[in-house]
């Protein structure tokens, strides 16, 4: 046999080897291998097994990595699809498909001491004599009868020399053993029961469990072919078991999710629930652990996410590949999660622009979950109160299901949103103000009320320039094209694009002005948590965004605190727009309501309706109606003003007249070609040349738009200077595949490189 194997340098080409014969029973699809590669030795991963191949004398296989394959062929043919569809090299998919710790050719297991009991003390073999401390330290053991050395060195207080001596009077054995690193080991989860569901969540619930039920073949794992991308024709039967869950926020779906993890887990599937990164949440992990995976024993939930070390990734992910967990928690990349069978896939807040890598490969984790549920005949559920103009345009198309929820659970309302228009209460205050007077006099309401207050504000730091009242001079960053943000606490001028930092001067830099008035203007979160603490002294004020949150665990502190009442306002960035549920806030303040509304971006109004409503959603989810105010200098703005009364439908239709006019997706595909390089000028004559070479090559695509080239809307980003071009058809897969051809054969200058990004989320 012949092994075809992928290496992980990008070649675009796979390569034959022999296999050797110690190896012939082990080695299989998806197997890590460490190969020769001219005089270097690179690992790659075996993607197919031969009897023949065209070249003579191949070179063995150097050394298999693991025991297990770790690519299953479903997720191998997944990584196929990807680099096809996003124009990017096998071996780029593949590197994303496993996490680097797992990637590594050690073994990445954690051995600790374990302390086990060596004899059964009976009265015919009684315990030898032990001093006082032996003895405590023994009932210890006898009680938990296997436990790590440090475990038990922590439980009583002891050394280790005491311990010793026990092992040296036989009663207990000291060796080592792999311990399995668990984010969530000390965190006490109390088990919860499904809820009973109200008639709208049971006509769902029966809808989706009819789609798990009827057993569904699998794909052949072995085919090379491209499923279609969910814009495109949908196979026959997908659209039966691919669902777009429209639900108001507060509507109970997280319960539906949880009763049908259930119902695969009855027929012996596993299941795969995405959630946006800064949405893994104590609260969202914590219901599925409570759910399916309480107790100290259990290890039926496993969770993937950045914010794990390496050795935890690697201890969770070979749960998933063993089958000991079963469901699988976490960001975009553990859609690639080997689980097997696979029954179920949950992308939760389905909109969210985060579910799209910004690195190659550049693949959206949510229609990467849609062609994986294809492949391997899982039921897939979209869920979000604010679905993306592409997933609702399909299920209004029948790709897929619409199912919907139009009311809050236990018959709450929605929150009351008024909008505040602060040109008006500028002028009334004489001044640029924080907060409306509306505002401060509902959050004097809440605290007297001891009910607590969400603010929101997406952008941090204490104010976003420094500017000279005198000639104009603006700080800004000499890598990027963008204005420095004051960080108060830290005293620091930052560019939030490439972390450069300076100090904040005294005066004027420009040494024809010197003007020691120098102002900052604009505001962040550090800057509302300042002008809370003077006007509220007595509250318990808590700011959270990246730059509060340093270690792992200050994201849980924070919302733990919060749940518990110890905070009384809660300011932050988007990262609690979206997945918090507490029922003791009925009053949420957006800011600034227009910021996301004047980005280059097509797409601007749909992301401000999106995350005023998310934001929104945040209030009124206990007993007491919530209200919500929305600061805004353009309050009538059509985001806004559908937002203000939670509809979305009637968004939806406006946003996509828009879209129709000027042929933006959904009602077409974007591939965006973005070129960078440190010489502007070898940049746009690279550009330029690249427009000719399109031309020439989709001379056939009659549908096909070319916007460009021209400086991108951040024209220079980490000391680059970035030019681009758009296209547009409703033929992304034929694209792509010239788009493929003609990276391989074109030439750029010198130090300038080029991205495809296909159906990007951000135009910047």
């Amino acid at each position: 046999m012949i092994a075809r194997v992928t290496l992980e340098i990008a070649l675009r080409k796979e390569f034959d080897y022999a296999i050797p014969p110690e190896l012939a029973d082990r080695l299989e699809i998806g197997s890590r291998v460490k190969v020769p590669f001219g005089p270097r030795q690179v690992l790659g991963v075996v993607t197919a097994l031969v009897q023949e191949s065209t070249h003579t004398n191949l070179r063995p296989i150097l050394k298999l990595i693991g025991q297990q394959s770790l690519v299953t062929p479903q997720v191998l043919q997944l990584a196929r699809w990807i680099g096809t569809y996003y124009c990017c090299p096998v071996e780029l998919a593949l590197k994303s498909v496993l996490p680097e710790a797992v990637r590594r050719e050690e073994a990445g297991w954690r051995e600790r001491l374990y302390v086990r009991v060596a004899v059964t003390v009976t009265p015919d073999r009684p315990l030898p004599e032990l001093t006082k401390r032996q003895l405590d330290v023994w009932s210890v053991i006898e009680e938990w009868r296997e436990l790590p050395l440090q475990e038990l060195l922590r439980l009583t207080s002891t050394t280790a020399d005491t311990v010793r001596r026990l092992e040296d009077k036989g009663l207990i054995s000291i060796s080592p053993q792999i311990s399995e690193r668990d984010p969530y080991a000390r965190e006490a989860i109390l088990p919860t029961q499904p809820l009973a569901l109200n008639p709208e969540q049971l006509r769902v619930m029966e809808t989706v469990l009819h789609a798990l039920q009827p057993p569904v073949a699998t794909a052949p794992a072995t085919s090379s072919a491209s499923p279609t991308p969910p814009a495109g024709p949908a196979p026959p039967g997908a659209a039966e078991r691919t669902f777009l869950l429209h639900g108001v926020t507060g509507s109970g779906k997280t319960e539906i999710y949880l009763q049908a993890i259930a119902h695969a887990l009855d027929q012996g599937k596993g299941a795969i629930v995405l959630v946006p990164e800064i949405s893994l949440t104590p609260q969202t992990v914590e219901r599925f652990k409570a759910r399916f995976g309480s107790g100290r024993q259990q290890t039926l939930v496993a969770v993937l996410h950045s914010h794990l070390s390496g050795g935890e990734r690697h201890d969770e992910w070979h749960k998933i590949r063993q089958g000991r967990a079963r469901i699988v928690i976490g960001a975009r990349s553990a859609i690639f999660a080997p689980v097997h069978p696979l029954g179920l896939v949950i992308v939760d807040e389905e909109h969210e622009h985060s579910y799209k890598q910004e690195e190659t490969p550049r693949y959206h984790a949510r229609d990467v979950a849609v062609v994986r549920g294809q492949m391997e005949g899982a039921v897939v559920i979209l869920g979000s109160a604010t679905p993306s103009m592409e997933s609702f345009h399909n299920a209004q198309r029948g790709k897929y299901r619409l199912l919907e929820l139009r009311n809050r659970v236990d018959d709450q309302r929605m929150p009351i949103v008024r909008v505040v228009d602060m040109r008006k209460e500028n002028r009334k205050q004489k001044g640029v103000q924080i907060f409306s007077q509306e505002l401060k006099e509902a959050i004097t309401q809440r605290l007297e009320r001891r009910e607590q207050v969400i603010l929101f504000l997406n952008r941090r730091g204490y104010s976003t320039s420094l500017q000279c009242t005198v000639c104009g001079y603006t700080a800004e960053c000499p890598n990027c094209s963008v204005s420095l943000t004051y960080h108060r606490a830290a005293a620091r001028l930052l560019c939030h694009i490439c972390s450069h930092e300076t100090r904040v001067p005294k005066q004027c830099p420009d040494p024809k002005c010197g003007n020691p008035a120098i102002r900052f203007s604009g505001l962040g979160t550090e800057r509302v948590e300042d002008t809370l603490t003077r006007l509220f002294p007595h509250a318990r004020i808590k700011r959270m965004d990246s730059d509060t949150l340093k270690r792992k665990e200050d994201y849980r502190q924070i919302l733990g605190d919060f749940r518990a009442g110890k905070i009384d306002i809660l300011v932050g960035t988007q990262m609690i727009a979206k997945g918090l549920h507490f029922p003791n806030v009925t009053l949420v303040g957006i800011i600034h309501a227009d910021l996301s509304l004047h980005i280059p971006d097509f797409r601007a109004g749909e992301r401000t309706f999106q995350l005023l409503t998310q934001v929104a959603g945040r209030a009124g989810r206990g007993d007491v109606e919530g209200e919500v105010f929305v600061q805004s200098f353009t309050p009538f703005h059509p985001a806004i003003q559908f937002a203000r009364r939670h509809d979305y439908a009637g968004f939806y239709d406006q946003e996509l007249e828009f879209r129709q006019q000027l042929k933006y997706p959904p009602l077409s595909r974007i591939a965006l070609l973005i070129l960078r390089g440190r010489n502007e000028d070898k940049v746009r004559l690279s550009a330029d040349h690249l427009r000719k070479e399109l031309e020439q090559e989709l001379a056939g695509l009659k549908d096909l738009v070319i916007a460009g080239p021209a400086p991108a809307p951040l024209a220079r980003a980490e000391a680059h200077y970035r030019y681009q071009i758009m296209l547009r058809t409703r033929q992304m897969t034929l694209l792509g595949h010239h788009l493929s051809r003609l990276s391989a054969r074109l030439q750029l200058a010198d130090e300038v490189s080029l991205t495809i990004d296909v159906d990007p989320t951000n135009l910047a």
